[in-house]
């Protein structure tokens, strides 16, 4: 089946490790620390590639990750920095957290989010030299690059979304107006996947995508309309097909708008051209002044045509580039060039921190802290007791007794779990 929704795991690079060297030359004595910088990891951008039209690749690959950042070497040359790590996804797609906070609406071709930022670089030891402390042996481990889980939901752009029950001749008549090559059969749920098609009127271009799958109960899952009624939102108006071989098409054509309204009141009120199909066939062609005066007693004119045969489709085509004349013209997307690329950034966490108290000890919670420790190298006692300054610098080690840590408590910095020492 297709995915519209799909969930993915991504982690960015991790940051090179800086470098504790010291300058080593004949005839340059008490050379001192020259210890390189760790490059920066990769980030995991998230693109809208126009040559994708579905989430399906995802059922395959769900985790990515970027490259890490190269380690610092002495002579004060620097890690070579990890290459991002771009991820096309279809336009249309949205991004949330698991929570549902949306991070990004990739909704124009080339727009691009980074979705997880990859560690800085640790510091070689040439930064850490001072007045007092001419040869440090301090170099800092690579930042942990950002990682998440992130919840990806694609809805189509197009012009015209057409709509209808199972067989209404959805697909039959996008491949007679389009380039497009639905699958197309006589039985209920051929089409599995939303199809795009582009189709001209008199020099007008406009985009239709066929909506699979609704029939009575779609908005509560039944058959595949849960699936993609959301791809509906993003057209700007609707052609209604209805098969004029039913015992009821009024019937059918208000099941399918009271699916509409139940999913979204906003559907519901998307401006419709309502077309008759399959008038190739006598008996519907018989039908055909009845079926209008039905539908003219609750004051919907109807169109009639034979998407097979081609008969009546130019007028259907003609009225819709005139309905999308009518309706309000949506807000303009201002596509990035090559030179300026639209760039959406996640929101970077506050710098202060806060304490609290947890099963088992106490963890201090705030970015620039928690980077300090999972960047300290705890096989190094400069290192340790860089920290500890550093600590005290911040105000956590005075935070920390404010709540009662002892000798022996256990605090923890992100995924870091150190033993307290007075």
């Amino acid at each position: 089946m297709f995915l519209d929704e799909a969930e993915i795991w991504v982690k960015a690079g991790d940051g090179g490790n800086g470098s504790a060297s010291f300058r080593r030359e004949k005839y340059v004595p008490r050379g001192g620390p020259d210890g390189g910088d760790g490059g920066r990891g990769g980030s995991v951008n998230l693109v809208a590639d126009p040559q994708k039209t579905t989430l399906l690749d995802f059922r395959y690959r769900r985790h990515f990750k970027a490259e890490r950042g190269g380690n610092g070497a002495g002579g004060q040359r620097h890690g070579k920095a990890g290459k991002d790590l771009d991820i096309p996804v279809p336009p249309g797609t949205i991004v949330r957290t698991l929570d549902g906070e949306i991070i990004a609406d990739l909704d124009a071709p080339g727009k691009r989010v980074t979705v997880a930022l990859g560690g800085r670089g640790g510091l070689g030891n040439v930064h850490f030299a001072t007045p007092t402390n001419r040869a440090p042996r301090i170099a800092q481990k690579g930042e942990p690059g950002q990682e998440r889980w992130l919840r990806l939901e694609l809805r189509l752009i197009a012009d015209i979304g057409i709509i209808g029950y199972p067989n209404a001749g959805k697909s039959t008549f996008l491949g007679a107006v389009t380039r497009a090559s639905p699958k197309i059969a006589d039985y209920p749920f051929t089409t599995l996947t939303p199809n795009l098609g582009v189709a001209t009127v008199d020099e007008r271009v406009m985009t239709l995508a066929d909506i699979p799958g609704l029939i009575e109960g779609a908005h509560a899952g039944v058959g595949l309309g849960l699936e993609f009624l959301r791809h509906i939102a993003r057209t700007k108006a609707l052609l209604h097909l209805i098969d004029g071989s039913l015992p009821d098409p009024v019937a059918a054509y208000r099941a399918v708008n009271s699916e509409l309204a139940l999913f979204d009141e906003a559907l519901a009120r998307k401006p419709q051209i309502v077309a008759i199909n399959k008038i190739d066939r006598r008996e519907v062609r018989e039908r055909l002044p009845e079926i209008r005066a039905s539908f003219g007693k609750i004051g919907v004119e109807v169109l009639a045509l034979s998407a097979s045969t081609g008969e009546g489709v130019p007028e259907v085509l003609a009225a819709l580039a005139a309905l999308l004349d009518e309706v309000a013209a949506a807000e303009p997307v201002t596509l990035p060039t090559a030179e300026e690329p639209v760039v959406l950034r996640p929101r970077r966490e506050p710098e202060g921190f806060v304490v609290e108290r947890e099963p088992g000890g106490f963890r201090v919670i705030g970015r620039r802290v928690e980077r300090l420790v999972t960047m300290t190298d705890f096989a190094s006692e400069e290192g340790v007791a860089y920290l500890q300054r550093q600590l005290k610098k911040l105000g956590v080690t005075d935070a920390l007794e404010k709540v009662g840590v002892k000798p022996g408590d256990v605090v923890r910095f992100g995924p870091i779990e150190l033993e307290w020492v007075s």
